[in-house]
């Protein structure tokens, strides 16, 4: 059995994106918001995130691993920019994705319960490549260091740890809606 700290089922993470976007489409509280950040607001450190990973497409075009964060403290944090993302026992950072939507600067407002979601691409062309099916992940401040860094499993549609193959990745900025949303 997995711990909710580093995994939650893809269904519990669709029924709260949808409720958050029902509530914020009849004016009730959103979960996230790219808000600029509310006054007093602390930025998240990580500490206060629950994290879950999907496995998407396994050997596909548009292979990519979905990462959600969801603020377990009870109150509201902010964030920007993207995760910093080390895969398997590799010692390099990934870099933000070049084609990701423009928005790195803008505060997003992490309220408790809500969710942010980044999502890292996976390119693969046979040489060289590794395996894994973990990594760690870090929130970055607005200057680009980072907090602690939690250890994660990747899971698969079916709730089962997933391993993924790459020789290049790279990551995408938070965002209140899913990447790769297809």
């Amino acid at each position: 059995m997995h711990t909710s700290r580093t995994h939650t089922t893809a269904l519990t993470a669709t029924a709260t994106a949808a409720l958050a976007m029902a509530l914020a489409a009849f004016g009730g509280p959103a979960s996230a918001a790219q808000d600029g950040g509310s006054a007093g607001t602390r930025a998240c450190n990580g500490d206060e995130m629950s994290y879950s990973v999907l496995h998407r497409f396994p050997q596909q075009q548009g292979e990519h691993l979905l990462i959600a964060a969801t603020n377990t403290d009870p109150q509201p944090c902010w964030l920007t920019s993207y995760p910093s993302v080390i895969l398997g026992d590799t010692s390099n950072v990934l870099p933000h994705s070049a084609k990701d939507a423009p928005g790195g600067a803008t505060r997003i407002t992490v309220r408790p319960g809500g969710k942010v979601y980044s999502a890292v691409s996976l390119f693969t062309d046979g040489a060289g490549a590794h395996t894994s099916q973990s990594f760690s992940i870090a929130m970055r401040d607005e200057t680009g260091d980072t907090g602690p860094a939690s250890e994660l499993t990747s899971f698969d549609d079916k709730d089962l740890p997933s391993k993924f193959t790459w020789t290049d990745a790279e990551v995408t900025n938070w965002n209140t809606a899913k990447p790769y949303d297809f």
